[in-house]
């Protein structure tokens, strides 16, 4: 499967799949906290090695291990957020074939990168997971990691805006018989729940260079 425009696997059940991109794109995968993107992500990486994956899970644990134990994260989170920042345009400007796992809820973040991927001649791509609010809870419990209620409500409101005008996009291709353009700085947003998402076997990136990537995160 090559995605393009909108692609909605929501409640579908079936084979496991594949998804085809661009062997130089950049592919954001997004959902609450909790939702499984790293489970999804780890899945992926692990099938392409070849393939630098950034994840800002990674950077935490980094600045949390040169950090005092009794500092609490609260007081370094800027300084961490910086750091991967800095350490995701590297890797966009590194050039290849790139995952990245965020949040989702921010649209500057997702215009930001689409920016720098087509500055290089490159597309970004959305994977976009939409479990539920008590499935991505129920996650957060199970990995033993909860973010604060304040955290998790801004996520839910920015994903909520996402998935509207999503839906939003999909009525309005519909009824004008075009293809969807879910946001105007992704080619492409695969739509996926639970079901599907464990569906998604591996991500495949046309063109990749032999040389290996670094698998960051």
């Amino acid at each position: 499967m090559e995605p393009r425009g909108l692609v909605d696997l929501r409640g579908e059940h079936g084979a496991p799949f594949a998804a085809h991109y661009p062997g130089d794109a950049v592919v954001m995968v997004s959902g609450l906290p909790g939702s499984g993107k790293s489970t999804l992500l780890h899945r992926w990486s692990a099938r392409a090695p070849h393939v630098a994956t950034v994840d800002p899970r990674a950077v935490h644990e980094a600045c949390a291990a040169v950090m005092p134990d009794r500092l609490p994260y609260a007081v370094y989170r800027p300084w961490a957020r910086l750091e991967h920042f800095r350490l995701l345009r590297r890797s966009v400007r590194r050039g290849g074939p790139l995952l990245v796992h965020d949040c989702g809820s921010r649209a500057w973040m997702r215009r930001w990168l689409a920016r720098e991927a087509a500055g290089q001649g490159r597309e970004l791509h959305l994977v976009l997971l939409d479990v539920g609010e008590a499935a991505a809870l129920a996650g957060q419990r199970a990995r033993g990691r909860r973010v604060s209620r304040r955290a998790f409500a801004r996520h839910r409101r920015g994903l909520g805006r996402l998935l509207g005008a999503l839906t939003a996009h999909a009525l309005t291709a519909h009824a004008r018989g075009a293809a969807a353009t879910p946001v105007p700085e992704a080619v492409s947003v695969l739509l996926l729940d639970g079901a599907s998402r464990s569906r998604a076997a591996e991500a495949r990136f046309g063109g990749c260079p032999a040389a290996a990537h670094p698998v960051i995160g």
